[in-house]
């Protein structure tokens, strides 16, 4: 929810544009009833004034918008901790979009062979605790305060070395990261499973030495940061590949996968590659996900269901059981069947193509940039069949906005444009001109507040000609997280389908 809108995930990515406002509690719980009036009553409770004391704190710093091109300003701060980063092995999850959903997978298959993990990902929907999971659950209040507090010296050491030498002192990413690596030790976990935030050679996350690197789709996006060509952005992922280490690759272009080869030549790795080296070879819809045949680096497993919609998460799912054999065996040993078919079963990727009320039905996704766009287009039909989706669209500014209207046209007719919270957020009718020019002036409505275009989006779909009319709400991560908040509040009833 994996580089994430600063960076991106997974079409999950980074997108953060400061704290929400959340009162109602982390999880958006999804099913029959999903009517919790009180934190209480949510898997986690919401977060408190020490909590958001810490969140305040972090945001205060360099924002995530901002990245240093660096890691010796995390690997002083480590140091100074002890290096807690070396008390347990680490799967590092890198791409452009697919790395969330892999990551949190593949935390999900370990988790099943019965180790204690950790996971971090990027960015959060509702609450800062769902970036720094221990043991499937976001880390508790009370840990997440105690840890930062225990840190929060060294990370002054470390601020003040810096700026004694004339540089930054240590930003929002790069601080998070280290709380976060120190959560993992204190807690203690048996592995973590990391996101990259942007990039990968000079992400604060590469401070780790991993035993095993995944490399999501590698897809043009944060040019600015990363490079203006496919290869130039998978040489810079390429950088978190570690000496003699088992590196795992989701099917990439010709470009990204010379640049994967070369990397793992050069540290003698092995590499392992969807298409060559495992595959899908077969997903088929199921209620509430799909069915899925993978033949492993070490194994073949038939019919596992992946509770979450769309056939890039049957081969995000792939990735992560290659992630596994090659953590768990070296990629010589098939994993038990039984173990992984649980460990799927209890995945979850909040956000993602996942439907939270009904009538209508809205359905949100983390899609952010045109490679998003296009697996969402492919998806929705199959996951939700409609004849009228309305689309609650908005982008950041620093988007492709023209390529992701493209991707979406053909299956959203009408498109309710306004915009995500946050300054870098294209503003709603900077928008609308660009979705007019793809799509035509009939087919666009413009609403900048975003409970009002959620509201209108009801509203069309209720008088659409179609019983089966949905609501999909994308193009930010931060916008679907309050928009996800928003339903909650209002009490409404989720629909079925993968937990949030």
């Amino acid at each position: 929810m994996s580089d994430s809108e600063q960076y991106d995930d997974d079409h999950d990515g980074i997108e953060d544009l400061g704290p929400l406002d959340d009162t109602a509690g982390v999880r958006i719980p999804v099913g029959p009833s999903g009517d919790a009036s009180s934190t209480e009553a949510l898997p986690y409770g919401g977060d408190d004034d020490e909590v958001r004391r810490v969140e305040a704190a972090l945001y205060a710093r360099i924002g995530e918008q901002a990245p240093e091109h660096r890691l010796t300003a995390t690997r002083r701060a480590v140091e100074l901790l002890g290096d807690p980063h070396l008390a347990y092995p680490v799967i590092h999850v890198t791409g452009t979009n697919g790395k969330t959903s892999t990551a949190r997978m593949t935390e999900s298959i370990v988790r099943a062979h019965g180790l204690r993990t950790g996971l971090m990902t990027s960015p959060h929907l509702v609450s800062i605790r769902e970036r720094i999971v221990i043991d499937g659950e976001p880390i508790a209040a009370d840990r997440f305060v105690e840890n930062w507090d225990d840190i929060t010296p060294i990370l002054e050491m470390t601020d003040k070395e810096l700026s004694d030498k004339g540089e930054q002192p240590l930003t929002f990413f790069e601080a998070l990261t280290v709380l976060a690596l120190a959560c993992f030790a204190e807690a203690p976990v048996d592995v973590a499973v990391i996101e990259v935030g942007m990039g990968g050679e000079w992400d604060s996350t590469n401070v780790v030495q991993s035993q095993v690197q995944v490399i999501t789709p590698v897809a043009i996006d944060h040019a600015k940061q990363l490079g203006s060509t496919v290869a130039e952005i998978a040489r810079t992922k390429s950088g978190i590949i570690k000496p003699s280490s088992s590196v795992v690759s989701s099917a990439q272009t010709p470009e990204a996968l010379a640049e994967l080869q070369r990397a793992a030549e050069l540290t003698e790795s092995t590499l392992a590659v969807e298409g060559t080296g495992f595959s899908v070879l077969s997903d088929t819809p199921a209620v509430g996900g799909q069915l899925v045949t993978v033949q492993g680096i070490a194994g073949r497993y038939d019919d596992l269901f992946v509770p979450l919609f769309g056939q890039h998460q049957a081969h995000n799912a792939a990735v992560a059981i290659a992630a596994v054999e090659s953590f768990l065996g070296r990629g010589s040993q098939a994993l038990d069947e039984d173990v992984l078919s649980e460990g799927l079963a209890n995945a979850t990727s909040p956000g993602r193509l996942q439907p939270i009320a009904q009538e209508p039905t809205v359905v949100v996704d983390a899609a952010h940039n045109p490679h998003g766009a296009r697996a969402l287009a492919e998806a929705l039909p199959v996951a939700f069949p409609s004849e009228h989706v309305v689309g609650v669209v908005g982008i950041l500014g620093d988007k492709d906005a023209r390529g992701f209207v493209r991707a979406l046209k053909d299956v959203v007719q009408t498109f309710v444009v306004t915009q995500p919270p946050g300054d870098r957020a294209l503003d709603a009718d900077a928008f609308a001109r660009v979705v007019v020019a793809e799509v035509g002036e009939d087919r666009v409505v413009v609403e900048p507040s975003l409970e009002q275009a959620l509201q209108e989006a009801r509203d069309l779909a209720d008088e659409a000609d179609a019983e089966d009319a949905l609501v999909l709400v994308a193009g930010s991560i931060v916008m679907v997280g309050k928009v996800m908040d928003l339903v909650h509040g209002e009490g409404l009833r989720p629909g079925g389908g993968a937990a949030a």
